[in-house]
């Protein structure tokens, strides 16, 4: 993954000062530097059975994660890029165990090593989707073993909570640069405190509500509307829940995991497609006893086989099938891929891309420079010499003093606002937040299809006001982050002038 701008300085203020300071801080900056280079690490978080390892799936594009439970099910799983299909067990000791996948093509169901010799498995796929995008599976939060609950809590928080948990896996287990919280009913008081410890156990700038995201799954579960579809239960109730998550996720997106991994791992075959339609060309009295209930839709007679019935329900669950077949009845003739295509959209998955996209992938550069400055930081703050400490401190600067890096700064003040720890009016929160979270001047300014001039005007308007809010009625708080946005806008008014870039 080649670093953004913000990133590539840091890396490069790394190479400059890392050759002249002492002791082990020069390991500590190299290390920085290479890891600033690597794809952002998004971690799966939830309880158990909330279909963490379905999306995992989804999001590689691979049914590989185990998604029934069993002991790859309960140690923390990384997914990243790699040259060849490949499974290592990581020891606490540091040496590796290979293994090949399955001959499904997913992580083998025995590991051939103690389960407590094992700090977690490193899973290299050829999947391009993880070119730009390390995918970490962790086991369930609320698990009733406590081993697994405190292992996943200590790859998440980068703290150690269990005894058992020795330097060599702290060092594996390095954390996670954003988190996808996974659930599937309403939001406890212990879901929002799991949220509230990734904020607050972590000191990189990635840990706030702007880099979490919470997703409701397994919608086709709630009790659907009289047409049979959960949509109209399910986009109310995630508005619902995102306000109670406000201050730990960024968002709430809906999705039926089930059929996400199903179609975008390509799971359903053209027999699978044949037997819909089999079941589509039944009488429709007949059809709707059958697709009442997953027991009646196995047991009775029917012109699709019971093993072939019973696959579908393991791809596509009722609410998935009773979609397909209703399509099929109003359209005979619909190919495959338009089938597959209309049963993906209707997972909600697509939503979910986007979502990441804007939530994750295009602040990635400003995620990974504004933890990178952190440690810095923190190894400035632990250098022996005072030289050492001058000259860290005094780079850091140079950094952070460029127009490029007021995104950091932007960052950090929204981190304030959407925690609670700073108040803001209801649409000035939004407005700042649109600013730190996007570079798209049309979407920050709610102009998209305006002409850059009309946009620069607005943006010089909206620099206006936050200095006017930072010097009149403002807290001392208040007017320390309508400083910093209302230098945002202006340095955005620049930019759609053509003066700077951002």
């Amino acid at each position: 993954m080649n670093s953004g701008p913000l990133s590539s300085r840091v890396a490069e203020l790394c190479a400059e000062v890392g050759p002249r300071v002492a002791g082990g801080a020069q390991a500590q900056l190299a290390d920085i530097s290479s890891r600033i280079s690597q794809p952002l690490r998004v971690a799966i978080a939830g309880r158990l059975k909330a279909g963490k390892s379905t999306l995992v799936n989804s999001l590689i594009g691979r049914r590989v994660a185990p998604t029934e439970v069993g002991e790859c099910t309960r140690l923390v799983t990384q997914f990243r890029y790699g040259t060849s299909d490949r499974v290592d067990v990581v020891r606490r000791d540091g040496s590796r165990h290979s293994l090949p996948l399955d001959e499904a093509g997913m992580i083998p169901q025995r590991l051939q090593v103690p389960r407590d010799q094992i700090s977690y498995v490193d899973v290299t796929l050829t999947s391009d989707r993880l070119r730009d995008l390390t995918v970490v599976d962790t086991p369930g939060l609320s698990s009733t073993n406590e081993s697994i609950s405190d292992e996943t809590r200590k790859f998440l928080f980068e703290a150690p909570v269990a005894d058992d948990i020795d330097d060599d896996s702290q060092g594996a287990l390095s954390g996670a640069d954003a988190i996808i919280y996974v659930f599937t009913q309403s939001v406890r008081e212990d879901d929002v405190k799991v949220l509230e410890s990734f904020r607050t156990m972590s000191s990189r700038l990635s840990s706030n509500p702007i880099n979490s995201l919470g997703l409701f799954n397994k919608i086709d579960k709630l009790a659907p509307t009289p047409n049979g579809d959960p949509w109209p239960v399910a986009e109310p109730l995630s508005r619902s829940q995102a306000k109670v998550m406000r201050r730990v996720v960024s968002d709430v997106v809906p999705v039926v995991g089930l059929l996400a991994e199903t179609t975008e791992a390509g799971r359903l075959t053209a027999q699978d497609c044949e037997a819909l339609r089999q079941l589509a060309n039944m009488p429709i009295t007949e059809r709707q006893v059958l697709l009442a209930a997953a027991g009646l839709f196995v047991s009775r007679d029917c012109p699709v086989s019971k093993e072939q019935r019973e696959r579908l329900l393991r791809l596509l669950d009722l609410y998935g099938i009773n979609f397909a077949v209703a399509h099929l009845a109003g359209n005979p003739t619909m190919a495959t891929g338009d089938l597959v295509r209309m049963l993906f959209a209707a997972s909600g998955f697509p939503r979910l891309r986007q979502t990441l996209d804007q939530a994750f992938a295009l602040r990635t550069d400003a995620i990974k420079a504004g933890g990178a400055l952190a440690r810095i930081e923190q190894i400035a703050g632990a250098a022996e010499r005072m030289q050492d400490r001058e000259m860290l401190r005094d780079a850091i600067e140079r950094v952070v003093q460029q127009p490029a890096y007021h995104r950091l700064r932007l960052l950090e003040v929204a981190q304030q606002v959407t925690t609670g720890a700073v108040e803001l009016p209801e649409k000035m929160e939004a407005e700042m937040t649109r600013l730190a979270l996007s570079e798209n001047s049309g979407w920050i300014l709610g102009m998209a299809d305006a002409a850059p001039e009309m946009q620069r005007k607005a943006a010089i308007e909206a620099a206006t006001r936050w200095r006017a809010y930072a010097v009149g009625g403002a807290s001392p708080a208040q007017s320390r982050v309508a400083h910093v946005v209302h230098k945002g806008f202006h340095l955005l008014a620049q930019r759609l002038s053509g003066q700077t870039a951002y």
